[in-house]
């Protein structure tokens, strides 16, 4: 079933325009060739002959993507990319995520995507030659290595990898895991707690992240994890051993890493909701159309009361949850400040009503909805995935009470929830 896209008074001609087009392409070139362009996803055996298919295909539809103008729409245009502002970007990855693996035929891959917009914002002239470029023209792959299993991850301050001042060189002691591809990168942007004992790069103790090549003496990717039953994984746990790099590896300041983390993850976390949002739009989709078609003990699901619980229930999920990523969405865009408690809310919200819409998908198609057939396996293990992703329920459910209280305590007034 095409995903069906028409426009939005509300939003601007030029919004509006790119998801048209994102739509046109999605419905004409990506949805009746999905089998194809992910033949590993059906369960099909990747003989040479169909995973070279599969990539001809799939570089096929990039050079539609280009050609239409809608590349990269996170990348400035100097760097190829259509530049777009916050919020046309969230109504595009609602379309994007209807159809599998879209985004990846758009020049949005995690983490190569949230990367090369870090590189871009706090990166010097010297690293943008050196590691952007090659990353946006696809010579290279990179990981983001954050996490750490001893320490929470939704507490950045407990992380304890260490980067160490050396002359001028950096010297990186650390344990991490859930290093986003890095079985396939070519270099690790690292969090690290930096100490400079000469203070020339700004104060001890304070977050940078490092640019670390995966080739450097020191970096032991020890295994790529295992997820849900599958035995590995693209995301790594990595040993850092007294890994040496230059200190100009250091993107932005000594400081600002804790920032630049913030800016990847603020904006990431409205994306991760639009991509939901996609994604429930399908699972709902695909419901409603067993339910039209699969007879069952004398009729169609339709007109079972159950099912049409089901649909219903979905109907509201998919709505709310839509409807507050895009105000958040349009709160990020004004500049509010105010927008974190509504990011907060949505990332509690918007992955449990996934979850949801998923699992009563499933449930209307039965066996087949668990089956490599259909997207909503997959979907529904994301779904479960995301209340972890860019923090956890109960810290965003903390930042809501906190933020709501410190607003009453200042005398402000009541909360106004019309803004």
């Amino acid at each position: 079933m095409p995903i069906t896209v028409t426009p939005i008074n509300s939003v601007d001609d030029f919004t509006n325009d790119v998801r048209l087009r994102t739509a046109a392409l999605i419905n004409e070139h990506v949805l009746p060739r999905e089998a194809e362009l992910w033949p590993q996803r059906q369960g099909v055996a990747l003989s040479d002959e169909i995973r070279a298919a599969a990539q001809a295909g799939r570089e096929d539809i990039k050079q539609k993507v280009k050609q239409a103008g809608l590349w990269a729409p996170h990348l400035p245009q100097e760097y190829g990319g259509m530049g777009l502002d916050f919020l046309p970007h969230a109504y595009m990855n609602e379309i994007l995520a209807y159809a599998v693996g879209a985004a990846s035929m758009f020049g949005v891959v995690a983490p190569n995507s949230g990367n090369q917009k870090i590189l871009a914002k706090y990166g010097t002239e010297e690293q943008k030659q050196k590691w952007l470029l090659p990353l946006i023209e696809g010579t290279m792959e990179s990981g983001f290595s954050m996490t750490e299993p001893e320490n929470a991850g939704s507490d950045p301050r407990s992380l304890k990898t260490t980067a160490r001042r050396e002359g001028n060189e950096w010297v990186i002691n650390g344990h991490k895991w859930f290093t986003s591809n890095g079985i396939e990168a070519d270099f690790f942007i690292v969090m690290c707690r930096a100490d400079d004992p000469t203070g020339a790069e700004g104060r001890s103790g304070s977050m940078v992240q490092i640019i670390v090549p995966t080739d450097t003496p020191g970096v032991d990717i020890v295994r790529g994890i295992g997820i849900w039953g599958s035995p590995t994984s693209d995301h790594c746990e990595v040993i850092y051993d007294n890994v040496r790099v230059p200190v100009d590896n250091a993107l932005g300041r000594v400081g600002q890493g804790h920032e630049a983390a913030q800016d990847r993850l603020g904006a990431g976390r409205i994306y991760h909701c639009m991509n939901s949002v996609g994604q429930m739009w399908r699972a709902f989709d695909l419901m409603v159309e067993r339910a039209l078609t699969r007879e069952v003990h004398g009729g169609l699901l339709k007109d079972k009361q159950f099912i049409q619980g089901f649909i219903a229930d979905s109907y509201i999920d998919l709505q709310t949850s839509r409807m507050m990523t895009i105000k958040a969405a349009e709160k990020v865009d004004a500049g509010d400040p105010e927008a974190r408690t509504d990011i907060s809310a949505l990332k509690i919200y918007v992955p449990a009503a996934y979850s949801r819409v998923v699992d009563r998908a499933i449930q209307v198609w039965g066996a087949a909805g668990v089956s490599n057939d259909l997207p909503l396996g997959r979907m529904y293990l994301g779904a479960r995935t995301l209340r972890l992703a860019d923090g956890p329920d109960e810290v965003h459910k903390i930042l809501i009470a906190k933020n709501v209280v410190r607003h009453y305590e200042k005398g402000i007034g009541s909360w106004d929830f019309a803004h």
